[in-house]
């Protein structure tokens, strides 16, 4: 028996464990269990192929039975907010729009939203103005084609 085995079993045991104290999701663990079934059966006087089988086999059947466990445990849901549907929509500018000074708000779907203009314009109030995207909390408007407002 190689005398060296219980400190390989040994390394990847505190290699498995540093891995997954290291990151947030469970990469790792599995191997931990393996290798501590590994360093038992070295201990228990087994052939290195019996060590390395109790190694696979002790790693599969921990990754079999505790992975659909922890997918459940650690599935963080998205929250939708609906935010998206103002995108594309029309509203109207009840304080300036000026980039320069970060100033400007748009009456959209009635809500009040803080605006910028898309390509740094000055937009007067009342002006209809474009959704196009949303920027953390803030809308980002271009002056609405009145010709296009049918839509």
């Amino acid at each position: 028996m190689e005398t060296y085995l219980p400190y390989f079993w040994l390394a990847v045991i505190i290699i498995a464990a540093v891995v997954e104290g290291s990151t947030a999701q469970l990469v790792s663990i599995w191997f931990v269990a393996g290798g501590v079934g590994a360093l038992i059966a070295n201990l228990c006087g087994a052939e290195l192929w019996t060590q390395t089988v109790v190694f696979v086999v002790v790693t599969a059947l921990t990754l079999v039975v505790t992975r659909p466990l922890v997918k459940k445990l650690m599935n963080f849901k998205k929250v939708e907010t609906n935010v998206d549907r103002y995108i594309g929509k029309d509203g109207i500018v009840i304080a300036e729009i000026n980039n320069t000074i970060g100033v400007g708000q748009v009456n959209v779907l009635g809500s009040v939203w803080t605006a910028r203009s898309e390509d740094g314009s000055i937009i007067k109030i009342g002006e209809h103005v474009l959704i196009n995207a949303i920027e953390g909390v803030k809308l980002i408007v271009t002056v609405h084609n009145e010709s296009k407002e049918d839509s």
